[in-house]
């Protein structure tokens, strides 16, 4: 489909079955509304992302039941049609932009024809409401250059530029979950109208959640993940503090040496510079320093060596 998004389709006898495994009662042909909705392909979008054929054919899967709403809205309120039916099709004719050839995720979906709804589907019927946007989770994205996985890892090739001839973008593999798809105005992927939002379901350690975060991309966390992070940074917080007393302690410390060893300069001018130290200089001028002034111990001109041996009186033996 080049022109359009979605699509209106009469509802066959095969898609009123499919549709009746989601509704508590048998419904007629005439109460719903069917249309046909691109979802995604595997072409690289505008970010610089595609999914491998691969997870197409498991997001069609994971897509069959899912809902329709708007703008990736949470509220129950906005949910207005449900996936009964999802394939991978293939494009004859067409490649991506890396030469693959191209193929996309289509879906069938339903919604009430009622009086609610009427503004809704004409809206789809006109071609107002065509672009869609779904939200699904992939644990693995590939750089297409090197292979390496960005989710648990980190190259350094940056995405949309290209490297010996060949393009740098992210293939997103093994999905491991559909959470639904949205009417939206401004699409990320050309033919299918795709903002992704990915969620990682494995429970990621806390530097793959640092480096995610530090790699400057939009980042979704699962609420586990948040109150881990939130728990590192208070615990940072605490020790940064019980850090912050003790570099003032060892700053006090090396002060106290310096006057010790050079009494007549003015200790304000170290204090100075003990402020600008780094807790590891601190421990290194003040190991020094110890060391410094134990060698330079004056000893008293009169003072008798320490003898450890018991007086055998030898001198009075003939």
């Amino acid at each position: 489909m080049t022109d359009a998004f979605i699509q209106k389709s009469a509802a066959t006898e095969d898609d009123m079955k499919k549709i009746s495994t989601f509704t508590r009662r048998e419904m007629s042909a005439d109460e719903v509304y069917t249309f046909n909705v691109d979802l995604c392909n595997n072409d690289v979008d505008r970010d610089f992302e595609k999914f491998s054929v691969q997870t197409l054919n498991r997001l069609a899967k994971l897509f069959v039941g899912k809902t329709g709403i708007f703008d990736h809205s949470m509220k129950a309120n906005d949910q207005k049609a449900r996936v009964f039916d999802a394939y991978v099709e293939k494009i004859p004719g067409r490649k991506t932009a890396d030469g693959e050839d191209f193929y996309t995720l289509k879906a069938k979906a339903y919604m009430l024809n009622n009086e609610e709804n009427k503004t809704l589907i004409d809206e789809i019927d006109a071609g107002i409401k065509k672009e869609v946007s779904i939200s699904c989770s992939a644990d693995k994205s590939y750089c297409s250059i090197c292979n390496t996985d960005n989710r648990h890892g980190r190259c350094e090739h940056i995405k949309g530029k290209t490297y010996g001839g060949k393009l740098c973008f992210n293939i997103l593999s093994d999905a491991t979950d559909a959470y639904e798809f949205s009417f939206v105005a401004v699409p990320a992927q050309r033919e299918a109208g795709i903002t992704k939002s990915f969620l990682n379901t494995k429970e990621r350690k806390m530097q793959d959640i640092i480096k995610t975060i530090s790699s400057g991309e939009n980042v979704t966390l699962t609420k586990s993940e948040a109150d881990r992070l939130y728990s590192y940074i208070e615990n940072l917080e605490g020790e940064a503090a019980l850090g912050e007393e003790y570099k003032k302690s060892l700053s006090k410390e090396v002060v106290d040496l310096f006057k010790s060893a050079f009494p007549d300069m003015d200790a304000k001018l170290f204090s100075s510079v003990t402020a600008v130290m780094t807790t590891k200089e601190l421990l290194g001028f003040r190991d020094g320093m110890k060391k410094s002034n134990a060698k330079s111990k004056i000893k008293p001109q009169l003072a008798t060596e320490a003898n450890n041996k018991t007086n055998d009186f030898s001198q009075f033996r003939i």
